[in-house]
């Protein structure tokens, strides 16, 4: 690892579409902790929405928060030209949180499209990518039964906002796969069920398998 590389905090990307358990793995690992590293999670949607709501008008102008609510009202993405947002609230994440050489970063929601993967370069190191692979029916039950524990203050979760999320998952997000393997990055894939948990998942592919 070179000196620059080391300087960068070190982070595992969740993957996966709305409702697959990125959320409720990503708080599990934040409590736990992964091989003895402690983690930090990052949930990029729960950043945005609190932007949205007005949380944190101290950092953000009128403007950029009318721009994000637009955004999650239309299940879009931030895309090339505004990531500056996305990078705002990355960076005040990590300037709270001070992660150590050690420690992980646990990213949900971001990087969403080669677009940010690149971008995030500057910012932390991706050491392993974990993809949570379902079904679309198996999303919904998910959704449906609450698996997760996560979404009951959701508004997002209505049939046509559902439908476009996983479009967009299919057609931009499922590809920073391929576009981090080909960087040389672990992909850890693991097929996840309507009732699957985050601590199941940690024992049975994650716990030995996370090498950074």
């Amino acid at each position: 690892m070179s000196t620059q590389t080391a300087l960068r905090p070190q982070a595992i990307l969740l993957l996966g579409p709305t409702g697959s358990g990125k959320t409720p793995l990503g708080e599990w690992l934040e409590q736990h902790g992964l091989s003895k590293s402690r983690c930090h999670h990052f949930d990029f949607g729960a950043n945005l929405r609190a932007v949205a709501s007005g949380a944190m008008t101290e950092s953000f102008r009128p403007d950029e928060v009318r721009f994000i609510r637009e955004v999650l009202e239309k299940g879009a993405l931030l895309e090339n030209e505004t990531f500056h947002l996305a990078a705002k609230i990355l960076r005040a994440f990590i300037a709270r949180r001070k992660p150590q050489p050690d420690d992980l970063l646990i990213l949900n929601g971001l990087p969403r499209h080669s677009g940010q993967a690149e971008a995030l370069e500057p910012f932390l190191y991706v050491v392993a990518v974990v993809s949570l692979e379902c079904s679309p029916a198996i999303i919904r039950e998910r959704i449906r039964l609450n698996a997760g524990g996560d979404r009951a203050a959701r508004t997002d979760d209505h049939d046509a906002l559902l439908e476009k999320k996983l479009a967009i998952f299919s057609a931009r997000t499922r590809a920073l796969i391929s576009c981090y393997r080909e960087r040389g990055v672990r992909v850890i894939t693991i097929a996840v069920d309507v009732g699957t948990q985050p601590a199941e998942i940690v024992a049975a592919s994650l716990r030995d398998e996370i090498v950074y």
